[in-house]
Order: C-alpha cells, then sequence, then structure tokens
C-alpha cells in the first residue's frame, strides 16, 4: 500500500496532537480557565474527532483513486465544514 499525504491525515495528525496537549498541560491552555476540570472529556473529544476524520479519509480513499482528485474533493470537504461551522456560530 502507498503512503499518500492528504489534508484529512494533516487534520487527524493535528487532532491527535491537541488530544495529546490537553492532557499535558490541562483543559485551561485551549478553552480558558472555566473548563479545567473537564480535561479527559475534552481530550476525549479531540481523539474521537480524529478518528472521524481518519474514517473519513479512509473512505474517500476508496472512491477516489487519483491523488489530485483526493486533494480537491478533501480541501472542498474541509472549506464547506469550515462555512457551515461559522454560519451555525
Amino acid at each position: 500500500m502507498k503512503f499518500r499525504l492528504t489534508p484529512l491525515n494533516i487534520g487527524t495528525a493535528f487532532f491527535i496532537v491537541i488530544a495529546v496537549y490537553v492532557w499535558i498541560y490541562g483543559a485551561g491552555v485551549v478553552t480558558g480557565q472555566q473548563y479545567q476540570r473537564w480535561t479527559n472529556i475534552i481530550g476525549g473529544l479531540f481523539l474521537f474527532f480524529a478518528f472521524v476524520v481518519a474514517f473519513l479519509d479512509i473512505t474517500f480513499r476508496n472512491f477516489f483513486k487519483d491523488t489530485k482528485t483526493l486533494w480537491i474533493v478533501e480541501l472542498s470537504f474541509i472549506t464547506l465544514t469550515t462555512i457551515i461551522f461559522l454560519i451555525v456560530k
């Protein structure tokens, strides 16, 4: 199996790094002091996000074999998700 670097791979690595960072330094670093007691829950949520993003990456890899098409689809997915997040926020 050939390793291909994709945007969702980078997203998965980002969520894993944030989860470890939260568990080492506490949730107050990321969220402010009001959620300091929720360190384990917030770290677990970031790991869950990493699992979901990795699953989506595997799913997209099965549908799109060409790396260029895969990059376009994954970047479009990230853009759409960001726009929806900002609209809801």
